[in-house]
């Protein structure tokens, strides 16, 4: 199976997250007038135990991209923050009975950080440029949150 990359966009995303962009006009002019600010973007979302922030440091992937696992997180939500202002891939896909169905792949722009719903599939993180660094706000508590899937086809992500 070979899916091809999207343009990121809040409408095509919002079936999977939020898409954090500063774009349009801002809710707030704050700072003395010196800052815009774009108010409760991300609908974070947890079972229990609390938001946190974390640094991840992931290593660079090329294209085409070969996709055999995807993962969920059952007791939170899970925001992807760059570190640099490079685009980055982001893979989801749709339940079907405890089965990842329906998968797409998105390009991010420059500037733009995502916010993946608590239970949605989800590739790892897959920066597309060096360094690779990212802030994660993610639910820190007990318990498993993890669900990783192993996808039984090869599915090969592509520009076209």
């Amino acid at each position: 199976m070979k899916i091809i990359i999207e343009p990121m966009s809040a409408d095509a995303f919002a079936p999977f997250g939020d898409l954090l962009e500063a774009k349009g006009t801002p809710d707030k002019i704050i700072n003395q007038g010196l800052c815009g600010r774009f108010h409760d973007r991300a609908r974070m979302d947890f079972s229990d135990g609390r938001a946190g922030i974390s640094i991840f440091h992931a290593e660079k992937r090329d294209l085409p991209l070969k996709l055999d696992l995807v993962e969920r997180h059952s007791e939170g939500s899970q925001a992807f923050v760059p570190m640099s202002h490079q685009p980055f891939l982001v893979v989801v896909a749709e339940d079907q009975n405890g089965t990842p169905q329906n998968i797409r792949a998105f390009l991010t722009e420059a500037g733009q950080a995502i916010n993946i719903h608590r239970g949605v599939w989800h590739g790892v993180l897959t920066p597309l440029y060096d360094p690779g660094l990212f802030a994660v706000i993610d639910r820190i508590g007990e318990g498993p949150n993890l669900e990783e899937y192993w996808l039984p086809d090869e599915v090969i992500i592509a520009t076209s």
